[in-house]
């Protein structure tokens, strides 16, 4: 199994970034053994990965470090990197390789201070590996000054540095960055591939996964989570029974409210998993005496921290009403859908009934009103205006129509 069996219905991404990691492990080589270094290559030291969200952007990315990385003997015989089982793939793919550095938002921005020391390793050599590779999942994110410490990074790249800028389009990133970056397209995959992933991948019951592709619409993170989590399975079942409870505005404004903590209950498990770990690690690391004391000129170290884990609660809470949010635009597309004498793309069959009683009670205007209120409401988190605020302001047009 290699690398490239985990991006769902992106043959031609797989094809380029094969093609490239080809040239790449013969660049090495060549340089590894003082020959000349081929007169052609696919490779180049900065690549931006766009598509819609699900669509895999960040796989395709780190299935392309890991085959960069891929140190398997079969490579002198012929075979393709990225054999998906040696050290170097393995490692990669964890998301633990030493020369394999990720980057991603905590918050709703990446601030240039958490991209100084990457920057910083980006212009060393591999330590074990065959390429320094810096792998940025949330381009669209990076701030004026991150974006301008990154452009320097890209402009005058060391000789075995990779970039992997990952964005939903060439839009937003810096024209100055992407100009310098070469450009792979990802499509969101079909659902009948994506439910084939399921059954193969994760052994998931072929009813289940076909269920879980088609409410997703392909995105695949999505529909593993929905086919493998109960729990999920039931927050999606709650807010699609939202759109019948909007008969009133006290109604509405609970609803908002059950949006909201939800949300922030998600946040809050995510940070009792991880942030009582990293801290007792960082206290570790810094020579904390027993009973948890910490060395005189540490606080500042520990306060950064607790600076991150709390933005990263507000990014966790604002994704998982994002969640929320499309399995609610996906409902209205529905219902539209069914307004318009169309049954063939209907994603939430398990709530033909829902759909029905709305598509009768309300007119295919209302319901693209309602679908406009949503992407407004995405747009208003987007800024961090409070998420109460956005989604009352959101369940009450939902009423309006």
């Amino acid at each position: 199994m290699t690398v490239w069996d985990d991006l769902v219905g992106q043959e031609k991404v797989s094809a380029v970034l094969d093609a490239a990691a080809r040239d790449a492990d013969a660049l090495v080589t060549a340089a590894a053994a003082d020959e000349p270094l081929p007169e052609a290559s696919r490779m180049t030291h900065a690549w931006l990965f766009t598509g819609p969200p699900g669509a895999g952007r960040n796989q395709a990315a780190r299935a392309f470090a890991a085959a960069l990385q891929c140190v398997s003997p079969d490579r002198a015989l012929g075979g393709s990197p990225g054999c998906g089982f040696c050290d170097g793939c393995h490692t990669a793919l964890l998301g633990t390789h030493a020369d394999v550095t990720t980057v991603a938002a905590v918050g709703a921005e990446i601030l240039v201070k958490d991209m100084r020391d990457t920057v910083r390793k980006s212009f060393t050599s591999p330590a074990n590996g065959r390429w320094q590779i810096i792998l940025v999942e949330d381009a669209e994110r990076l701030n004026e000054k991150s974006a301008n410490a990154v452009l320097k990074a890209v402009e005058e790249p060391a000789p075995r540095t990779v970039w992997l800028l990952c964005a939903p389009s060439v839009e937003d990133v810096l024209p100055t960055i992407r100009s310098r970056c070469r450009h792979l397209t990802l499509r969101t995959p079909s659902v009948e591939a994506v439910a084939d992933m399921l059954v193969r991948r994760d052994g998931i019951e072929p009813e289940v996964a076909a269920a879980a592709a088609r409410a997703t619409q392909g995105h695949v993170d999505r529909a593993r989570r929905l086919a493998t989590d109960p729990a999920a399975r039931e927050r999606r079942a709650a807010v699609l029974r939202l759109p019948l409870r909007l008969d009133e505005v006290g109604a509405c404004l609970r609803a908002a409210q059950e949006l909201v903590d939800a949300a922030a209950e998600d946040a809050k498990q995510l940070a009792e998993e991880m942030d009582g770990k990293e801290t007792e690690e960082l206290k570790a690391a810094l020579g904390a005496v027993q009973g948890g004391r910490l060395p005189r000129g540490t606080a500042g170290v520990m306060k950064d921290l607790e600076d991150m884990q709390k933005r990263r609660r507000t990014r966790t809470q604002r994704d998982s009403l994002d969640v929320a949010l499309g399995d609610l635009t996906g409902f209205y597309r529905d219902v539209l859908a069914l307004q318009l004498g169309s049954r063939v793309a209907i994603a939430n069959g398990d709530t033909e009934d829902a759909l029905e009683r709305l598509a009768r009670g309300s007119s295919p205007e209302a319901t693209l009103r309602r679908i406009e209120a949503i992407a407004a409401c995405r747009e208003a988190l987007d800024r961090n205006v409070a998420p109460l605020l956005a989604v009352e302001a959101m369940t009450m047009a939902l009423r309006a129509g």
